[in-house]
């Protein structure tokens, strides 16, 4: 998420350049304010190093008992007694 901010403020400062830059050097800034969200986005998804990741073991797995089947149901009993 840092990766992203750091992008995004720098974004801002070259929208901010496009207004003081003067002549054709104001395309410079233009670029980057329009190409650099792009690369943020790519940067800020990619994964860390895979080496580092924590990784879920089988036997670290509980087995889940399935719940108990429920009676037989009898709607002929009258509920008003």
């Amino acid at each position: 998420m840092i990766k992203y901010s750091v992008a995004m403020g720098i974004r801002v400062l070259c929208i901010f350049a496009i207004l003081f830059v003067p002549g054709w050097w104001a395309i410079i800034p233009l670029i980057g304010a329009i190409f650099l969200p792009y690369f943020a986005v790519v940067v800020a998804n990619v994964s860390t190093d895979p080496r580092r990741a924590e990784v879920q073991r089988p036997g670290n797995i509980l087995p889940m008992t399935p719940p108990p089947p429920a009676g037989p149901r009898d709607d002929t009993k009258d509920t008003d007694e």
